[in-house]
């Protein structure tokens, strides 16, 4: 497995990371035994970088993360993150204390004493930027944490925490559908020695072999409150789906495996995180670190998938709030 620096300062990692968001059931029933031989499938690809949330599933992905690592112990950089508050609002909170007592549940759930990068999941605006660094920096001066990472915020907020102290990396979405960091976050990223950590780089399944239309998906699909996946909308996606799903069969390689390479190719210190809950599914990209673009393959990628193809936006407006605009 190729590697890649997370931050200037971070440590080496495999430059394909992985996602544990799949294991709370967002987008689809799922179980403790398949999420092990999942993690069992990437432990074995070699994959280093592994990502979680308190938030997701009530703190379910990391406990199946720490139960994991307890049985099979394995040398893995762990990031996960906190800040929104569980409930039907949508609320955040980014109070040291809070963030404090939050990441400590975290590191019981994963049986750490500390984690390798701590991420502020979603800015709350009334905590000016430099205040909420100078908590993180506490937090690494007490050994519970080697560096922190911001999401969802933009190249400003990303200069300002920088200022205060060094970022190891900003998670944002990212993907062929999804290019909005391109107007200054992942240059931002590259300028400062700030790892760029794209989430959602398969657009939530949607770069796929497999089809994933709204009728296929549960009625708690996250998915479904999302305009891209709803209808009339998914029916035009899908045209630019068919059409790059066509010449990535031609070139041998799966949608998933060429939409990853196409990450791949943005920035040396870019790592994505495509998540997913099942073994299968991890095989049909796990080797997409190992494929190069050609200028001909970058030409016909910007054909078949023009920027801004996409019809409808990334989140519902509830859905969107929280996140930092730019442009």
């Amino acid at each position: 497995m190729k590697t890649r620096r997370l931050g200037a300062n971070g440590p080496e990692v495999s430059a394909l990371g992985f996602g544990a968001m799949s294991f709370a059931g967002f987008f689809g029933d799922t179980d403790e035994e398949t999420s092990m031989a999942c993690l069992d499938a990437v432990t074995e690809a070699g994959i280093t970088f592994w990502d979680t949330a308190n938030i997701y599933g009530t703190g379910l992905s990391e406990t199946i993360i720490g139960k994991y690592l307890a049985a099979k112990p394995t040398k893995v950089v762990l990031a996960t993150k906190a800040g929104i508050v569980r409930g039907e609002q949508r609320v955040f909170n980014n109070d040291r204390d809070y963030l404090k007592a939050e990441l400590e549940q975290s590191l019981k759930r994963l049986g750490r004493d500390k984690v390798e990068l701590f991420y502020v999941h979603r800015r709350q605006p009334e905590i000016q930027v430099e205040q909420l660094v100078e908590g993180l920096v506490g937090f690494i001066d007490e050994g519970l944490i080697d560096g922190y990472g911001l999401s969802e915020v933009a190249p400003s907020t990303v200069r300002r925490a920088c200022s205060v102290h060094p970022c190891t990396a900003v998670q944002n979405e990212y993907s062929l559908w999804s290019r909005s960091p391109e107007l200054g976050l992942i240059q931002t990223c590259a300028e400062l020695g700030v790892a760029f950590v794209p989430f959602s780089p398969l657009a939530r399944g949607f770069f796929s072999d497999s089809s994933i239309s709204p009728p296929q998906m549960k009625d708690t699909d996250f998915r479904r409150q999302i305009p891209r996946f709803t209808y009339p909308n998914f029916t035009f996606n899908e045209t630019y789906l068919q059409a790059f799903r066509a010449w990535c069969h031609d070139k041998g390689h799966t949608v998933s495996e060429m939409a990853l390479a196409w990450i791949f190719d943005q920035g040396e210190h870019l790592i994505p995180i495509p998540g997913t809950r099942t073994a299968s599914h991890f095989a049909e990209w796990s080797n997409s670190v190992e494929i190069v673009l050609s200028a001909a393959d970058r030409a016909e990628i910007d054909r078949i998938l023009p920027l801004g193809f996409a019809n409808g936006d990334r989140y519902s407006d509830w859905q969107m709030i929280g996140t930092e605009r730019y442009f």
